[in-house]
């Protein structure tokens, strides 16, 4: 069994390296947008090749892992994340999970389609503050068809212990 040090120290290294390569928060054009699949839109993201989106930068998390029907994001919640009764803000579990989820059926899309979220349904298992250390937000897709995708993600930390559970249903259409 792995200890708590050694995926601790993965994780932060794992981190340290997508920061690295990660170009500047900016938005991606509609060409470079339609010019991708999926999958290939987002590698070109982490490679920094296109912009980062800005909401990464504002709360502070980034891409980690991303295959076809598979993204993780991870964040470090700090107090800047906090609610006014000392926790981190719902808002900060919510879009986490919503780019994760996102991203996972973003990732099986073709060329020139797009996708938006219809329905967000985020359950908040325990409560997260500046002591937790990093987290991660794993998005996996239950169902993609060609007009809706359905995703599932979760919330947890370098122990395995869940914070939050989500789903998603997204519409998909062709990209203008």
């Amino acid at each position: 069994m792995t200890n708590r040090n050694e995926v601790l120290l993965r994780w932060q290294t794992e981190e340290a390296t997508v920061r690295a390569r990660l170009a500047a928060p900016g938005v991606t054009s509609p060409q470079d947008l339609k010019a991708s699949s999926g999958i290939e839109f987002l590698q070109r993201i982490f490679n920094g090749e296109l912009p980062s989106p800005p909401i990464g930068e504002t709360l502070g998390f980034v891409p980690i892992a991303a295959e076809p029907g598979r993204v993780v994001f991870q964040g470090t919640p700090d107090k800047r994340h906090y609610n006014p009764l000392g926790g981190v803000h719902g808002g900060y579990f919510c879009t986490l999970l919503d780019s994760a989820l996102g991203c996972a059926i973003h990732s099986t899309l073709p060329k020139g389609v797009g996708y938006t979220t219809l329905e967000l349904k985020v359950n908040l298992i325990r409560s997260l503050s500046d002591e937790v250390g990093p987290v991660r937000a794993e998005g996996k897709t239950i169902h993609v068809g060609s007009r809706v995708g359905i995703a599932e993600a979760i919330i947890t930390d370098v122990d395995g212990k869940r914070y939050a559970h989500a789903t998603t249903t997204c519409l998909i259409f062709p990209l203008p």
